[in-house]
């Protein structure tokens, strides 16, 4: 791929004996969305802290923008996964402090911080100090850091972390956004629907191998489980359908769930249950978190090669 913005090749990090990442090989492109999964220890944090030249692969290389994060630093935004703020400081203050390490000037920091502060329902707090804010007021705060300076590629390490649902729909709304405007994000988290419903893309890592890359349209249909579900316009038996084991979702009756066993084809399977008056009959979609079970839990899956 020619404009891949953060390219990684063969790139390994160890520590001690133990190989946090081994040989990932990875392009992500101009303008992509990407959710960097995988379970505590997998090798994200090593992965992005070595993107961001914070720690250096013992193999392999990184570029992004086409040199080092750090020739490359003020077109780059960063929200590590270790969070730290001036706690005495005054949010004002702190933010154009920031501001000025990326070459903003104070008229231009202090105008963004202004715009950041409303659109993160933090207006009004550029007096008050950094440890007078609650946890998830603070995760805001170095998350407008991270793009005060108006980067054209954003790397986000767990930015859901310490949110409630209504701030972590709203950081939701504003990652899209801003892709939306045509900037590179790659996030890591933990918390598998907000990267369902954002990414248009999925890594996976786990023991420091890449497992999966691919894009979430893909992911579906190759994990799609073998399974209908039938929703019958009044309570009722399950669908009578050969070859298939009926699940009741709810105590109802309404809605089942029927899993195909090897050999049946869902097709038939699904116009033998339309032969009765239903609601609605489906297959049956896998999330997010049915495919990290089943990669990393069960140990299934490769990866699907170097292009994101």
């Amino acid at each position: 791929m020619t404009d891949a913005v953060i390219r990684l090749r063969g790139v390994t990090r160890r520590f001690g004996e133990h190989t946090a990442v081994d040989a990932v090989d990875l392009d992500v492109p101009r303008g992509a969305l990407l959710g960097f999964l995988g379970p505590n220890g997998a090798g994200k944090s090593t992965t992005i802290r070595m993107i961001m030249s914070i720690i250096y692969p013992d193999e392999g290389n990184v570029t992004v923008l086409g040199r080092s994060a750090l020739d490359a630093k003020d077109r780059i935004g960063y929200l590590p996964e270790e969070r730290g703020l001036y706690r005495r400081m005054r949010i004002g203050e702190f933010l154009r402090f920031l501001g000025a390490l990326k070459g903003i000037d104070r008229r231009t920091a202090d105008q963004r911080t202004t715009y950041w502060l409303d659109r993160l329902d933090l207006p009004g707090v550029e007096r008050k100090r950094c440890e007078e804010l609650s946890k998830g007021q603070q995760q805001k705060i170095q998350f407008i850091a991270s793009v005060l300076h108006d980067p054209e590629v954003l790397i986000l390490d767990e930015p859901f972390s310490g949110l409630d649902p209504v701030n972590r729909q709203l950081l939701s709304r504003i990652i899209r956004d801003m892709h939306n405007e045509g900037r590179t994000i790659l996030f890591s988290t933990h918390v598998l629907p907000e990267a369902e419903t954002l990414c248009e893309h999925i890594l996976l890592i786990d023991e420091g191998k890449l497992l999966l890359n691919d894009s979430l349209t893909s992911i579906r249909e190759r994990f799609k489980p073998r399974a209908i579900i039938a929703e019958r316009m009044t309570p009722g038996a399950a669908p009578s359908v050969a070859g298939t084991r009926a699940e009741a979702l709810g105590a109802e009756g309404r809605t089942w769930v029927l899993h195909l066993d090897d050999g049946v084809d869902p097709q038939l399977a699904m116009a033998a249950i339309l032969s009765e008056p239903m609601r609605r009959v489906e297959h049956q979609q896998s999330t997010l978190e049915d495919v990290f079970a089943r990669l990393v839990h069960e140990g299934h899956g490769t990866s699907k090669g170097s292009t994101a």
